[in-house]
């Protein structure tokens, strides 16, 4: 895994976007790279910003969430509303960029965090949650986030401590650098597999032993299974005497059952024969009366119906009569409303030639009324047409008024035609359409030459103003060298000064070490440092001077604020001749710019006629459009006198068309007042052709009644004169009262249905009579001579019996099942807890090697072989390092601390606590490295950032140290980076990453080589 390039923007003091491209010159040139600048710049920024983009994280806090960034002000750069990191990595999958970012809501609200990586070759994003892409980056490097800071980036400050630790606290801190917590985690559970399956034979020994305490004694089993025997044998012979007594009490039952039926029908017999009676009182002479007839039931309605159609033709007759009187008045009201209307006397055979003559002869003279109005509107049309652009609304029943109005319209159209030609006579009115052109085109111009010229005005009033602003910036910045001077004076008096007050109290602590071993002096004891025994200056000690420290604070705060006084006036003057410089090139800009658009302003408008003559742009526009105004008010005058004369012959020939219209409608009102005169003659002729049909018509209806009649009248005589002779033999004495008689056929058919109902019934319920008695004796001869009340009581009481012993039994068998069933789980789990045995042991046999509660055993023994490893590839790098000290694990009787043989003193053991801090700084980079070695092992790493501890080094030490580290660069082609303050390394290093401040806190980022 390889870091290409880092992005970022606004994280922590580096405001603003920056970039640092590893694959890019100088970086590529072979080298080591140094990240350099004061304290607070941003130099582990720079890391975090790396750690922030591949996995949400950085060393210094926990997981990055939008909470935790507003409670710790971290990552975003104050006053700043977005931050943004980005790293681009080659690994084996290819090359890959991977960003976090985060912003501020228009609320002033922090949004969450986004995340996402992409592939460099196509820019294509992979789908992936947020919240997945730290684990697909992990994936992709083969690191996770712990193994990524101690192998990518290394901070020393752990390896010194992990070489000083005790040893119950080495694992704990091995584990945490290596990331090997794994086997911690074994051992636990190993240790949890082992006590669950324990747990789980426990379980079951117990419920072997419940299962056991259930069991029957032998004797309990055979006296229970001897007893449910017999219980079995008595619930049997009960069954059998309740079957036997219940069949006696169900055919007692049944013996009342059927005496109870045979009552029931017995009274539905006696009802139905009432029933009967009743219906031959009421029903049984009519119907007799009707069978004495119904022989001659259809001879009787056709006499009937004959009567009835004799009666009705007679009726029709005397409505025609009545019709015809009535059609022959209409008639003869309609001759007479004829000759009123055409004004002459008409008779039956002219009246409809009259009417068509006068119908014609009153069509005509409408048609020529019709012609005049057409031609009266097309002429009015016209007129509109011609005067539409005049104000003049034509009058069409006043032609007198319209022709004045026209003639004062013409006159005052002359009127102003000879003033404007008066008027203008600098303008060309031979050709109005030209000249109208031409000074459409000239206002145009001059409108846009007045706004260009409002342009300049401008660019001259900013010109102004940027030579106002610059002689007010030269004045400010006349003051300023002289209060930095102040400023910078008083930084260094009160610089030095705390100098000589810190050197004062180094003195003081000093003696104060000296005194306080004073203070602890016992007469009789030995001191410490000269073995006497008596301690005369123990006493009267004298007190400790405490103004010290306040002049010390004091003074300290007097340099703080002279030194942000000196800051503030630096940045302040450097802002002001910044602006100055800004306000000059502005000027430069604006004058160009300026000349620019002058020249271009005098090209385009100097060539404008007339121009001169007026003040400004805008007057001469004026001027423009009032002679445009003057062409359009002549051009409209025009068009007004050749309206008008056009329109005055036309209404003369208006006004002629109008009385002769007037004349055809007095000769028309003279002949025919109505309003549609072939609506009123095609009344009258429809009326009379409809008479004179009706008159045809009723005269033949009325002759076929008459035939029609004369039939049915003898025919209904014949019928009389048979029927009369049969009804009187039969009883009837008339037709009438035979009629009468005779009922209809579905009254007929329903007291018949009715009779024959009854009958049936009668017939059947003698039927179940006879059948009922008959099962009635058959069920006595079976009946026994005991009370059905007996009976059932006998039946209770076995049944009782029964389902007490039914209950008896089913314990009984239940107990019995149930020590079976218990035989069988005991067999079953005796089973069971022989096979898990077989099983557990490999789990016994690891928790005994390996398993513990807290997985100390199996994390003690794994740390220390991590240890060896890690100690054996350390070695390594400390002999490129140094050819003194090798690093080596402590004996028994030895300190818990490591070890370091000191080869220059043949071999010696020494505690690593009694190495100085460049050894110490030594022990831990080979460290640091080695752990980077053990995690390339399964991947390949080619960036290393290296933080501080440089500083504690000698002159030569450093000087190895640094050809070592740039051995290991050239021999794996690594990028390596090392933060540092050491002004020789800064010097032995030309690539560097240089980390500056400025007066507000921020910093700048410049790469250097």
């Amino acid at each position: 895994m390889k870091i290409l390039k880092v992005e970022f923007q606004n994280i922590n003091a580096l405001k603003g976007k920056h970039e640092i491209d590893f694959s890019t010159y100088p970086f590529t040139s072979g080298a080591l790279f140094a990240i350099t600048g004061p304290t607070g710049s941003g130099k582990s920024s720079i890391l975090d910003v790396i750690s922030l983009a591949l996995f949400n994280n950085i060393p210094r806090i926990d997981r990055i969430s939008k909470g935790e960034i507003v409670k710790t002000g971290a990552i975003i750069t104050r006053s700043q509303k977005e931050a943004m990191a980005a790293v681009t990595y080659q690994c084996n999958a290819g090359k890959f960029r991977s960003e976090w970012q985060i912003s501020t809501a228009r609320t002033g609200n922090l949004r969450e965090y986004d995340m996402q990586i992409s592939k460099v070759e196509t820019g294509a994003l992979l789908d992936l949650k947020k919240s997945e892409v730290p684990e697909k980056n992990e994936m992709l490097i083969g690191l996770n986030y712990n193994q990524f800071i101690k192998s990518v980036l290394l901070a020393q400050g752990e390896f010194a401590r992990f070489l000083k630790a005790k040893k119950e606290e080495r694992g704990e801190l091995l584990e945490k650098i290596t990331g090997t917590g794994i086997y911690r985690k074994l051992g636990i559970l190993a240790f949890q597999k082992h006590k669950s399956v324990n747990l789980e034979i426990e379980s079951r020994q117990n419920r072997l032993e419940a299962l056991k305490d259930q069991l029957l004694n032998e004797d309990d089993f055979k006296e229970s299974s001897a007893s449910l025997k017999v219980k079995e044998k008595r619930e049997k012979n009960l069954q059998e005497a309740l079957e036997k007594i219940d069949k006696n009490i169900e055919l007692k039952k049944n013996i009342e059952h059927r005496l109870q039926e045979i009552n029931h029908t017995e009274k539905q017999k006696n009802q139905f024969e009432i029933d009967l009676k009743d219906f031959q009182e009421q029903y049984g002479k009519p119907l007799l009366e009707h069978e004495k007839i119904e022989d001659l039931a259809e001879e009787l309605r056709d006499w009937n119906l004959l009567k009835r159609e004799i009666e009705e033709i007679k009726s029709e007759t005397e409505k025609i009569n009545s019709q015809q009187e009535k059609n022959r008045n209409n008639l003869t009201n309609i001759l007479q409303a004829t000759s009123v209307l055409i004004a002459e006397e008409v008779n039956q055979e002219n009246i409809l030639d009259k009417l068509s003559a006068f119908q014609k002869k009153i069509t005509g003279i409408q048609e020529e009324i019709r012609a005049k109005l057409q031609h009266f509107k097309a002429i009015a049309n016209q007129i509109r047409t011609e005067t539409r652009s005049l104000d003049f609304q034509l009058n069409e029943k006043s032609p007198d008024t319209n022709r004045e109005a026209l003639l004062k319209i013409k006159t005052k159209a002359e009127t102003t035609i000879s003033k404007i030609s008066d008027y203008g006579k600098h303008i060309d009115f031979s050709d109005t359409a030209k000249e109208k052109e031409y000074l459409k085109q000239q206002a145009e111009m001059a409108r846009k030459a007045g706004r260009e010229q409002d342009q300049l005005n401008t660019l001259s009033e900013e010109i102004n103003k940027s030579k106002t602003e610059q002689k007010s910036y030269q004045l400010e910045l006349k003051s300023w060298p002289k209060q930095i001077k102040e400023a910078r004076m008083n930084r260094d008096l009160y610089h030095e000064r705390l100098e000589k007050l810190k050197l004062q109290q180094q003195h003081q602590l000093l003696q104060a070490k000296f005194e306080e071993q004073r203070h602890i002096l016992d007469n009789g004891k030995p001191c410490p440092l000269c073995g006497a025994i008596e301690h005369p200056f123990a006493k009267n000690l004298p007190a400790k001077d405490i103004s010290l420290d306040k002049k010390i604070a004091e003074t300290e705060k007097l340099l703080n604020q002279w030194n942000a006084k000196f800051t503030s006036l630096k940045t302040q003057e450097e802002t002001l001749q910044n602006n100055l410089k800004k306000w000059k090139m502005q000027e430069v800009e604006l004058q160009e710019n300026l000349k620019k658009v002058q020249e271009d302003f005098d090209n385009k408008y100097n060539r404008l006629t007339g121009r001169k003559a007026y003040e400004n742009w805008e007057d001469f526009y004026t001027r423009l459009q009032q002679e445009l105004n003057l062409i359009e008010e002549l051009e409209a005058a025009k068009n007004q006198k050749n309206a008008t004369e056009t329109a005055l012959p036309l209404l003369e020939n208006l006004q002629q068309t109008l009385l002769l219209g007037k004349e055809l409608r007095a000769k028309l009102e003279n002949l025919y007042s109505g309003d549609n005169i072939g609506a009123d003659i095609g009344d009258l002729s429809k009326k009379w052709i409809s008479g004179q049909e009706k008159k045809k018509q009723l005269l033949e209806n009325k002759k076929n009644l008459q035939e029609k009649n004369k039939g049915k009248e003898t025919k209904f005589t014949q019928l009389e004169n048979t029927l009369l002779p049969q009804l009187e033999e039969r009883g009837f004495p008339t037709i009438n009262n035979a009629r009468k008689a005779l009922m209809p056929e579905a009254q007929t058919a329903s007291l018949r249905n009715r009779r024959k109902e009854i009958d049936d019934k009668i017939t059947a319920t003698k039927s179940s009579l006879e059948i009922l008695q008959k099962q009635f004796k058959e069920y006595k001869k079976h009946d026994i001579n005991i009370e059905r009340q007996e009976l059932e009581s006998d039946f209770q009481k076995k049944k009782q019996e029964k389902a007490e012993i039914a209950e008896a039994c089913k314990d009984l068998f239940s107990k019995l099942s149930n020590h079976k069933q218990n035989q069988k789980s005991i067999e079953k789990i005796q089973e069971e807890i022989a096979e898990t045995e077989k099983k557990i042991r490999p789990w016994r046999l690891l928790n005994e090697l390996i398993g513990d509660a807290k997985g100390k055993i199996f994390n003690d023994y794994a740390q220390n072989l991590s240890l060896s490893r890690l100690l054996y590839l350390a070695n390594v790098r400390l002999a490129d390092l140094s050819d003194r000290y090798k690093i080596d694990k402590p004996n028994d009787e030895e300190d818990d601390a490591l070890v370091a043989i000191d080869e220059h003193m043949g071999g010696q053991r020494r505690s690593v606590k009694t190495l100085s801090g460049g050894e110490t700084f030594l022990l831990s980079l080979s460290m640091a490295l080695a752990l980077s070695d053990m995690a390339s092992q399964n991947v390949e790493i080619n960036s290393l950032f290296i933080d501080e501890g440089f500083g504690t080094l000698d002159p030569e030490t450093l000087d190895q140290t640094l050809d070592t580290l740039e051995k290991l660069q050239a021999e794996s082609s690594k990028t390596i980076g090392i933060i540092s303050h050491v002004e020789s390394l800064k010097e032995r290093i030309a690539t560097q990453i240089q980390l500056k401040r400025n007066g507000q806190g921020y910093s700048s980022l410049e790469i250097k080589a």
